[in-house]
């Protein structure tokens, strides 16, 4: 299996690459204009120019792009987003509450001064609030404040429209058709400030797929899609549904935490599991999270040739025992189970930003927005949820649960 070294600088990766000298000169102009005279994106035609990247169709948005972009999550390194850019990978997927704001703003300062129609930006903004065991909306969750909160991404983004707006994390139909957040997002459509619409879903993604299809409202999902989520079948299912219906379809969480264990003793094969994903000709690009330069050139290896190789199918067949796993399907069975109603899919998506991707600020902030404490199982003798996956749930909320006892710019 391979593993991502980390020691590549910009300057490096500039003078390896093939794509170095690729830049935003590249991308042709829109046919019209958007909102103040800006030309939205369109890709290029997959020719030496565009680096000879293999290219989709977003749905029926009439947008083309790199089977592979950037998910801008983990990544602080504003050189590092220039150098994607520079290399011909054109979407950037953020969110509102990444790293507290710092990523749209960082990402707004790396926009500065580019053409407008030279890069695609996706944000995210959630809906608040929702109940935590059901991650359902609630009568308080209104589309004035999710609103609000997106002309906040705008502000920090230094942009008057985003490419797409995701209402973000939704897992059941009837989050996916909650009409206060429709109305919200078809009103932010119409105005112009977001090219098209849609919702992320990191779990029970067949049912979120069907219901953006059943709303005939939105134009993409963003949907959790990997080697080792157990429910492909019904997934791919609900995706050749999608392209049927001209919804676009981008996959994250693609690369399955990026360790088998919780030690990082055992990498995932990043690139093979990148083809996995892409291997599905229904996903239009995947978003995988890049923090180095090296990640960056090898994804852009993977743009111009998906194609799985005998041994890195190999490397993703490997057997995984149960307790060093870090990917929850979230499935969301053990929320019946649990006698005090705690959310246990977050806490343990949680528990894999912290482990897999090292990124404790992301996995803070989601334990925060439970509302658990320190010791949520405290008060339990023992544990009822027996976990579809063989997870022992208490050891890892537990386990979770403690960041919140660090002060909140700890992990920062």
């Amino acid at each position: 299996m391979s593993q991502f070294r980390t020691g590549i600088d910009r300057r490096s990766f500039l003078k390896n690459s093939l794509m170095g000298v690729a830049g935003a000169g590249v991308l042709a102009a829109a046919p019209s204009a958007l909102r103040g005279g800006q030309k939205p994106f369109t890709a290029p035609k997959p020719d030496a120019k565009s680096g000879g990247f293999v290219m989709r169709k977003l749905g029926k948005t009439g947008v083309t792009l790199p089977i592979v972009s950037m998910g801008v999550m983990n990544s602080d390194n504003d050189n590092l987003v220039r150098a994607t850019l520079d290399a011909g990978i054109v979407h950037l997927d953020t969110a509102n509450g990444y790293m507290r704001g710092r990523n749209e703003e960082m990402i707004g300062k790396v926009l500065q001064g580019r053409p407008r129609d030279s890069y695609f930006i996706a944000t995210k903004v959630p809906g608040e609030p929702r109940d935590g065991r059901t991650g359902l909306f609630t009568p308080e969750t209104t589309g004035e404040k999710f609103l609000a909160t997106f002309d906040v991404s705008l502000k920090r983004l230094g942009l008057e429209y985003v490419d797409i707006l995701y209402i973000h994390n939704v897992m059941y139909r009837d989050a996916v058709l909650f009409e206060p957040l429709m109305k919200a997002v078809e009103s932010v459509k119409k105005s112009g400030k977001a090219r098209f619409i849609g919702v992320s879903s990191h779990g029970n993604e067949h049912e979120v797929i069907r219901a953006a299809i059943e709303s005939k409202l939105y134009d993409v999902v963003l949907s959790g899609y990997n080697f080792m989520k157990t429910n492909l079948v019904e997934l791919d299912k609900a995706i050749v549904e999608a392209n049927q219906a001209g919804l676009g379809i981008v996959a994250m969480k693609t690369l399955a935490g990026g360790y088998f264990d919780r030690a990082r003793t055992q990498p995932i094969n990043t690139k093979a599991a990148l083809k996995f994903a892409l291997s599905n000709p229904g996903i239009t690009t995947a978003i995988p999270g890049m923090t180095a330069f090296d990640q960056l050139e090898a994804n852009l290896q993977v743009a111009r040739d998906p194609k799985l190789t005998d041994q890195e199918r190999k490397d993703l067949k490997l057997t995984v025992e149960p307790e060093d796993a870090l990917f929850c399907q979230q499935c969301n069975a053990c929320l019946a189970q649990c006698p005090k109603d705690l959310p246990i899919p977050s806490l343990l998506r949680s528990y894999m930003y912290a482990y897999g991707y090292r990124n404790l600020g992301a996995a803070y902030d989601l334990v925060a927005s439970t509302g658990v404490g320190t010791d949520p199982c405290g008060s339990c003798a023992g544990c009822s949820v027996q976990c579809a996956q063989g997870f022992n749930v208490r050891a890892r909320v537990t386990d979770i649960a403690r960041l919140q006892a660090a002060p909140a710019d700890f992990s920062v």
